[in-house]
This record gives C-alpha cells, sequence and structure tokens, in this order.
C-alpha cells in the first residue's frame, strides 16, 4: 500500500485520482505532480513500483505543502484575522457565513440547527 504524507492511498484507484486524497492536493497538481516524477497517471496504485512511489514521495515533500502544515496555515490564517477584528474574522468567530452570503434564510450549515424562541414545545393532555 502506498502512504505519501501521512495518507494511505487507495489501492484500486487510478493514481491521478488517489494522489487527490491527500488534502491540498487537488486533480489539477496530482497530474502535475505525477508528470514531474515521471508516473503514469492511468496506473492503479497497487501496480506502482516503490521507485515511483519514492519519486512521488520526494516531489510533494519538495514543491507542496500538504496535510498538517497546510490545515496549521490555514488555522493561523484564520486566527490572524480573528485577531485584527476586519469583517471576515468576525464573521468566523460568530460563526456565519464568510463570503456575503445572505443569511436571512439558508445558511443552515454555518449556523447549525434552528433555535425555538419563545415557549417550548407544548405538551397536550
Amino acid at each position: 500500500m502506498a502512504r505519501i504524507a501521512g495518507v494511505d492511498l487507495p489501492k484500486n484507484k487510478r493514481a491521478d485520482i488517489a494522489l487527490t486524497y491527500i488534502f491540498g492536493i487537488g486533480l489539477t497538481s496530482s497530474k502535475e505532480i505525477l508528470a514531474t516524477a515521471n508516473v503514469d497517471p492511468a496506473a492503479k496504485v497497487k501496480d506502482l513500483t516503490e521507485a515511483e512511489v519514492n519519486r512521488l514521495r520526494q516531489v510533494i515533500e519538495k514543491e507542496y505543502k500538504v496535510e498538517g502544515a497546510l490545515r496549521q496555515e490555514v488555522t493561523f490564517n484564520i486566527k490572524r484575522l480573528m485577531d485584527l477584528g476586519c469583517y471576515r474574522g468576525l464573521r468566523h468567530r460568530k460563526g456565519l457565513p464568510v463570503r456575503g452570503q445572505r443569511t436571512h434564510t439558508n445558511a443552515r450549515t454555518r449556523k447549525g440547527r434552528k433555535h425555538r424562541i419563545g415557549s417550548a414545545k407544548r405538551v397536550t393532555k
């Protein structure tokens, strides 16, 4: 099993799709990595040789920020916005949509479940 950047790549997927399981690598960067490492994008992960996996690992370590380091950078960027007190930081702090979406309706993913205002649920006798 190929393990790159702390992620086990699925065996039965094509190499270009399997690399997208790594946080920070999409389909475009996956194809660039495979071209740089001289690996066939159509090859299944289980068919890759150890040398090819090592070449992929080296290219990713050298040129890309992935997994833990990238997650940490994103977290620090959000924390910096919140510390600055800018509009985007305030929206992050309040748990509201950051990029201008409406909140009168929708935005349930960001806001969470609806909260009842007023009385609790009435029990009939």
